[in-house]
């Protein structure tokens, strides 16, 4: 890994760190979120719903108070993201983090705040670019289980869905054209079917315009 750097900050002699132009902290805020999806310690956590039903809107919060950090402070350090990320691990997913990997996307952090600084976007874009192709192909499979997961003929049932839609809509166009049977004009009989000598159901016709 290569040596990191925990001392190294950014800071601002009046305000806070907030980036005054709305694309300067668009793209900070993309590139944060970015970099905490990035952490696969984080990413088994929330996988594995260790921090409860809500696993996911809590790394997301994550992903806030580490953009908090700079909103709302005139200096920050990597040590300082690197901490903010650790006690979210525990206090949210009761998990401790015994490597370097909360070090190595608090090192991102600080790398993104800078580039964004230089209006430099091209590796937060790049990130973005992965996350949706990786989201996209994680989902598209998911999508069709859910509508039918225990019937890979899912697709012949669409089909013949369509064809009973269409079949109505015939009957419904005979219904209303003007040679039409008057299907409603008794409507007492509609439940009474007529049975002949043999046992076979018929079908009554209704009076005709």
């Amino acid at each position: 890994m290569t040596s990191i750097d925990t001392t190294e900050f950014v800071e601002v002699e009046h305000g806070t760190l907030k980036f005054e132009n709305e694309t300067q902290q668009a793209k900070f805020e993309l590139g944060v979120c970015m970099a905490v999806y990035k952490w696969d310690e984080l990413a088994t956590a929330v996988e594995n719903s260790w921090g409860g039903a809500n696993s996911a809107e809590k790394r997301d919060w994550i992903s806030g108070i580490v953009i908090d950090l700079f909103t709302e402070s005139k200096a920050v350090d990597v040590q300082l993201i690197e901490e903010t990320l650790l006690y979210a691990m525990v206090d949210e997913f009761d998990t401790e983090v015994d490597n370097d990997s909360a070090l190595e996307i608090a090192a991102l952090v600080m790398k993104f705040y800078k580039e964004v600084a230089e209006r430099r976007y091209n590796l937060i874009d790049e990130l973005y670019a992965k996350w949706l192709e990786k989201g996209q192909n994680k989902s598209s499979a998911p999508v069709k289980v859910e509508e039918d997961p225990n019937n890979p003929d899912s697709d012949d049932d669409d089909d013949e869905e369509e064809e009973e839609e269409e079949e109505e809509e015939q009957r419904q166009h005979i219904h209303s054209s003007g040679d039409a049977m008057e299907v409603d004009t008794e409507p007492s009989l509609r439940n009474q079917p007529i049975v002949d000598d043999d046992g076979f159901e018929l079908v009554t016709k209704g009076r005709r315009r």
